[in-house]
């Protein structure tokens, strides 16, 4: 990635007529997917509540994109998504990208708080595996990336309801690939660290200004969403055949420690 902040996207020939679902689809990380699997040619339809977001995301991409209104903790929901997706091929890529994040301590944390956010970042991607399974199996197989964070890898003050939900996708994640590997389901989590979305204020603070935040990491910047769309293509693809219940971690290296300023260095 250069200073401008551009990414190189990446392409999977694999992907192309494919079908793939991607929940929290019309901004951010979920956008970024969206583009990278239709770039890649896969019919994409993907669900957001950003209403008017999502129909000029659909609208900009057209042919292969459509968008439809959905509350990815709503079980009915799920049933229509579906639906359309089948209507256009056999199902093989799903993406649950959709989530929310609450920052509040342990004690300021509500409870109506702690369960939307169950609701939405834990419930949603239960859902989502359990209603598109059953067209992968039928279709002979396909890919399953749910979105957690590095926070579902370790965690920090304020999140504790955020945390508790990215935890327990990586647990999730896992007992599916297990139990759904012999119909040919790959299961994986990607787990992105600091990324430049408006969940993490891109709105209000330019580039440079959310890299400063992350200067002491081994890659010292903010990530930006296609860096995750191009990891989350790569496992939706047959690139990545042999991987399932794994977890593909995006920080730039945030996890592996802090670089420490009065040590000698390169």
């Amino acid at each position: 990635m250069g200073k401008s902040g551009m990414v190189e996207p990446a392409t999977y020939s694999s992907l192309d007529g494919v079908v793939a679902i991607v929940t929290g689809g019309a901004r951010g990380i979920g956008a970024a997917t969206v583009r990278a699997l239709h770039r890649s040619g896969a019919a994409v339809v993907f669900g957001d509540l950003l209403v008017e977001e999502g129909r000029a995301l659909a609208e900009e991409l057209g042919e292969r994109a459509y968008f439809q209104r959905q509350d990815v903790s709503v079980e009915g929901d799920w049933a229509d998504i579906v639906r359309q997706a089948v209507d256009l091929g056999p199902l093989r890529v799903l993406v649950n990208n959709a989530g929310i994040l609450i920052q509040a301590t342990v004690t300021d944390t509500t409870e109506a708080q702690f369960m939307r956010c169950v609701q939405v970042n834990q419930l949603g991607v239960f859902l989502g595996m359990r209603s598109c399974f059953p067209s992968m199996k039928e279709a002979g197989g396909g890919s399953i990336v749910n979105v957690s964070s590095i926070d579902g890898l370790q965690s920090m003050n304020s999140l504790v309801a955020y945390s508790a939900t990215k935890w327990a996708i990586r647990g999730m994640t896992k007992a599916a690939a297990i139990e759904m590997g012999a119909h040919g389901v790959r299961v994986n989590s990607v787990h992105p660290g600091g990324i430049y979305t408006t969940m993490h204020a891109s709105e209000l603070l330019s580039v440079e200004e959310a890299g400063s935040f992350y200067r002491d990491s081994a890659l010292p910047r903010v990530g930006m969403p296609e860096e995750i769309a191009n990891m989350i293509c790569f496992l939706a693809s047959d690139q990545a055949s042999f991987s399932t219940g794994a977890e593909f971690i995006c920080d730039g290296g945030s996890s592996a420690g802090k670089v420490n300023p009065i040590a000698p260095q390169l």
